[in-house]
């Protein structure tokens, strides 16, 4: 097995919240300069920036999990990546279908751009990346593993937008593939106030809305090679493949 350094919670300059810096370019620049080995691409309810950052990485050995931090109708905030392009691609159908008609305003939420190699300006979304898309937790997580994808629930210990804040409790119906805490808490600690949750799969991630902040904290998977399907096997324990934070 070979381990693998992973930060799978980082915004772009799409995110209305991600600094202006977080382009494509710069994103893996300091990836590659941080030694992460993988990275996820989580802008709020979209997937656009993700072909060309898998792309950019390509060159610099690192891996790239594809998909979006989404937000349910109960306001909880949820990790989803995709196996590939195709399935991607049926994602940002999903999320534009159920993102509502909510204008940003780029005053008070900041932009929410598309940006190519270069850094030019190649799209702007016009609808409010941050609002709740008109699904709950439950068929966002029905959508995700029917196109065979990754479902984590993102920083359940946080006071907003987390599962346990925003619901009281984990449902025991819900398929998540693991659990995210956030760098403002250690496992142990968090399992101390959490100890029905001891038996589950965690990863930690830095939320990056700012280039500095990028690896911050971050998951250490054990694989066989870079690929979606040796994380999805080491996120369940599978065939020797684990995750440790």
């Amino acid at each position: 097995m070979n381990t693998y350094k992973a930060d799978l919670h980082i915004h772009t300059v799409l995110s209305p919240c991600g600094d202006l810096e977080m382009s494509p370019k710069n994103i893996v620049k300091q990836a590659f300069e941080r030694n992460l080995n993988i990275i996820g691409i989580t802008d709020h309810n979209s997937t656009r920036h993700c072909r060309l950052i898998s792309e950019i990485a390509k060159d610099k050995g690192i891996f790239v999990l594809c998909g979006a931090e989404v937000t349910s109708k109960e306001e909880v905030h949820c990790l989803c990546f995709m196996p590939d392009f195709e399935k991607l691609a049926v994602f940002q159908e999903y999320l534009e279908q159920n993102l509502p008609e909510i204008k940003n305003d780029e005053n008070m939420f900041g932009y929410q751009v598309q940006v190519d190699e270069d850094e030019q300006i190649i799209y702007e979304e016009e609808k409010l990346l941050i609002s709740a898309l008109d699904q709950s937790i439950g068929q966002i997580e029905e959508k995700v593993h029917q196109l065979g994808g990754i479902f984590i629930p993102a920083h359940i210990n946080r006071t907003a937008n987390g599962l346990i804040s925003q619901l009281g409790f984990v449902p025991d119906d819900l398929k998540y593939d693991a659990l995210e805490i956030s760098k403002h808490i250690s496992l142990p600690k968090f399992l101390l106030q959490n100890p029905f949750l001891k038996s589950k799969t965690f990863i930690q991630s830095s939320d990056a809305h700012f280039i500095k902040n990028l690896s911050e904290v971050w998951t250490t998977f054990s694989l066989e090679d870079l690929s979606f399907n040796e994380i999805l096997m080491a996120l369940h324990g599978t065939n020797g493949r684990k995750v440790n934070i």
